[in-house]
Parts: C-alpha cells; sequence; structure tokens
C-alpha cells in the first residue's frame, strides 16, 4: 500500500491523451503520464516509458498512478464561446421563427421573468449542472438585463466549479417588446454595478464580461460607453453581429453613417482583442480583415443558424482570414446545450458549402474538435491557461469512457484492437453524449459527478 500523501502531485494517470496543438489538429498520445498538481496545473505529459524518471522528480509511487482502461481516453474539457443561460427554461421549444420575430415572442417575454431570483435560481442551476455534465468545462453566459439574478448566475457558476465568463445584458432599445429593457442611464449604471461586484467576489474562474445584446437593441451612447466600461477595467466583451440577413438590413439602417455592422461595433469601442461576437454569418472580406486587426473572435454556433433558418458560416474563410474561431451552442437559438452537437453540426454546414460548391475544401472532424477545445480557448482570450494538455496550463479535462454502462456507442472486435483507435474517438465525437463522459474536471478538480453540497 502507498503511503497517503507522499506524493505532492494531486493526480498521476496513466493511458491515451486526445488533444489539440497548432500544428496538428488532434494529436493523440497512447500510454502517456500525465501529472497534476495541487494547484490544478499539468506539470508533465511523457511516455509512460519515462516512469521511473519521473518518478524519481516528482515522488510518486507506481501505487499512486491510474491506470485508464485501453478503450478510455481523456480529453480537454469543451469550451461553448456563446451560450444563452436563461433561454435554457425553453431550450428544445420554440423553433419556429426565425431570428428577430423569435426573440419578440419567445426570448424577450423568458428573459423578463429573471426579474426574480426565484426564478433564476431554478434554471441557472440547472443549466450549469447540464452544460458540465455534458463535458463543458468553460461556458461563455448571456444572462439578462437584471443585475441581480445576473450576479446569482455567477454565484451558481463559481458554485458548481464551471470556468466562465458572465455577462449582465445591456439594452436600451426594444421596440418589438418594450417592456424588456432599460434606459441608457440604467443600463451604464447597472453594468458599472455588477462589474464591480462581480470583481469585489474575485472568483478563480469566473470573470465578467460587459454584454451589449446587439447593434439594434443598444444606442451609440450606450455601446460607446460600454467600450469604455470594458477598457477601464480591461474586461472581456461578448454581443451578436451578422447573424441574419434582416438584422443587418436593419442596422444599416439604424445606423447609415457607418460603413457596416462592424464599423458600429469598431468606432464604439467594442471590437478589441478580448471580443468574441457570435455568429457572423455575412460578415465581408473587408469586415474580416478588421476582425483580425483588432484581435477580435468569432464564435460559430451552426444549430442556431440553421434553426432559426439565419444563414451557415464560412468557417473555412473566417480561418482563412487568420480570424480566431471558436464553437457555441448559443442556447436556445440551438437547442441543444451539448458541444457534441455543436461539434456536429458544424460538420454539417460544413458539408452544406461543400454541397453548394461555396468552398473547394471543408472542416474535417479533427478541425471542428480543435475549435471545440484549443480554439474556444484562443476566442475566449484563455489558451495560455487551457485548451490542451500543454504542460503549465490547468487541467480542464473529460474523462471518455466508450464502453459505459447503457452507452449510444456500439464497439466491435476492430474498434478495440491495441489502445484507444481512431474510429473509437471519431465514434463518441459523432455518436457519444452524457454517459460517455465519467469524469469531468476543471483546474484540476473533480467536479463532475457533482459533490453532495452542490
Amino acid at each position: 500500500m502507498c503511503a497517503a500523501g507522499m506524493s505532492p502531485l494531486a493526480h498521476i494517470f496513466r493511458g491515451t491523451f486526445v488533444h489539440s496543438t497548432w500544428t496538428c489538429p488532434m494529436e493523440v498520445l497512447r500510454d502517456h503520464l500525465l501529472g497534476v498538481s495541487d494547484s490544478g496545473k499539468i506539470v508533465f505529459l511523457e511516455e509512460a516509458s519515462q516512469q521511473e524518471k519521473l518518478a524519481k522528480e516528482w515522488s510518486f509511487k507506481p501505487c499512486d498512478i491510474r491506470e485508464l482502461s485501453r478503450h478510455e481516453f481523456f480529453m480537454p474539457g469543451l469550451v461553448d464561446t456563446h451560450i444563452h443561460a436563461p433561454q435554457y427554461y425553453f431550450a428544445g421549444s420554440h423553433m419556429d421563427l426565425q431570428l428577430l420575430e423569435w426573440l419578440t415572442k419567445y426570448t424577450f417575454p423568458t428573459e423578463l421573468k429573471f426579474k426574480s431570483n426565484d426564478f433564476a435560481e431554478e434554471v441557472y442551476t440547472r443549466v450549469v449542472r447540464r452544460t458540465l455534465k455534458n463535458g463543458t468545462t468553460t461556458a461563455c453566459y448571456f444572462a439578462t438585463i437584471y443585475t441581480d439574478s445576473s450576479l446569482l448566475l455567477a454565484e451558481i457558476t463559481d458554485k458548481f466549479g464551471q470556468r466562465a465568463f458572465v455577462g449582465k445584458v445591456s439594452m436600451d432599445m426594444n421596440d418589438t417588446f418594450p417592456e424588456y429593457k432599460e434606459t441608457t442611464e440604467e443600463s451604464i449604471e447597472e453594468t458599472e454595478r455588477f462589474v464591480s461586484e462581480m470583481l469585489q467576489k474575485n472568483y478563480p474562474r469566473v470573470k465578467p464580461i460587459v454584454t451589449p445584446r446587439f447593434g439594434l437593441s443598444c444606442s451609440e451612447r450606450l455601446m460607446s460607453e460600454l467600450g469604455k466600461i470594458a477598457e477601464t477595467h480591461d474586461l472581456h466583451i461578448q454581443s451578436h453581429i451578422s447573424e441574419s440577413l434582416d438584422e443587418v438590413k436593419a442596422v444599416e439602417n439604424l445606423y447609415p453613417n457607418y460603413k457596416n455592422y462592424t464599423d458600429v461595433y469598431d468606432k464604439n469601442g467594442l471590437l478589441t482583442n478580448k471580443t468574441v461576437m457570435a455568429h457572423g454569418c455575412y460578415l465581408s472580406a473587408e469586415e474580416l480583415d478588421v476582425f483580425k486587426e483588432r484581435g477580435a473572435s468569432i464564435a460559430f454556433c451552426p444549430n442556431s443558424n440553421i434553426s432559426l433558418r439565419s444563414g451557415f458560416l464560412d468557417a473555412v474563410e473566417v480561418l482563412d482570414h487568420e480570424v480566431k474561431l471558436g464553437l457555441g451552442t448559443d442556447v436556445a437559438g440551438g437547442y441543444s446545450s451539448s458541444m457534441l452537437n455543436a461539434i456536429r453540426t458544424a460538420m454539417m454546414n460544413s458539408n452544406v458549402l461543400l454541397i453548394n460548391e461555396v468552398n473547394a475544401k471543408g472542416l474535417t472532424i479533427e478541425e471542428v474538435f480543435r475549435l471545440a477545445t484549443l480554439g474556444g480557448s484562443q476566442a475566449l482570450g484563455l489558451d495560455k491557461d487551457i485548451g490542451n494538455f500543454e504542460v503549465g496550463k490547468e487541467f480542464d479535462a473529460l474523462l471518455i469512457n466508450p464502453k459505459a454502462s447503457d452507452s449510444p456507442i456500439d464497439l466491435f472486435c476492430g474498434d478495440l484492437v491495441g489502445d484507444v483507435s481512431g474510429a473509437i474517438i471519431q465514434k463518441f465525437l459523432y455518436l457519444g453524449d452524457d454517459r460517455n463522459i465519467e469524469e469531468v474536471y476543471v483546474g484540476g478538480k473533480l467536479v463532475v459527478p457533482f459533490s453532495s453540497s452542490v
């Protein structure tokens, strides 16, 4: 038996590790040892043949090592770069309208209910639990215009151990549903209060993000003041851009003195190297060049783009312009809170563009895997901290068991020859679900299965 507490490491795993680098969209490291420090950082990832050397350096014994089964593997946690937490209330329903009508009929009336903290607590608890169970270790959340319930979302996210950005929505214009908006002064003051209280809480992995809803719901003054708040506190910014053709035309009519939709945000200080804009289906090459120059990112939300009939993002073109790109579920425009669904619909989106000869080449499943992990971390400015299993990064990871109880995946003899095969990894990405995600780690801490305290 090992003497308890002898090793300075929190975890030592031996098995297969699947991750991405910028030179390789999917790297499969078989029979490797990975060590995690008490602070949750990866301190080594080396071939198992180096065990004796590592054991001397890190003072561990063979019985300290947890060995994975031959078919199991670790992958990085999934990064959802765009999700509306309050809309989880009606996720999987109300998919019969396009964006602008959908917002007025379903979304704004739902978000109005989040003035009640009791109502918000139930929905927010469920969305954080569900996304963590689905392997989302990092989420970029829109909340609502209500400061107190938005602060509650941050508190719940921290309690469950999820890494997140949480944004109180800002909007001072809403002609189609006037019950749900703020005055300009209210929006500025409440954003400042939200940011101040979030920063005072000093959560280790949950941060505030400045959140103008989109160009149609924010005055120039509000956008400009929000840009100043973000600059003063060095904060991230999130919003929507060029999601549907109707929206793009409406923004052009509302702001005729700007070159394009991107220019509206850029001139008001909202397009920075800490900005993530959802959708971007109709961005011109000129606009993509501005995104690259500013260092701003795009959240690719294929389920929502298709479900609300908004459009198809040409992800290959975005990447060719060297614009940072991550994946998002965009609940509830996207009906699924699972990033695995985002991976699958991203592949479908790419294939549709190939069928219609928009592109000469499409995305591979390996490239989409990178978008869901390392790409998402880069889009949110977290790629120095998470996104893959590089030494020095925090251990945000999923333990995948393709043979879990009641697994939706059937494995055959050919899949199980030797260590984890490429076929097993692909079957998980296309067929797997939360039943195959046996454990979820954030910053080296086991957060799923859930502890009895949450």
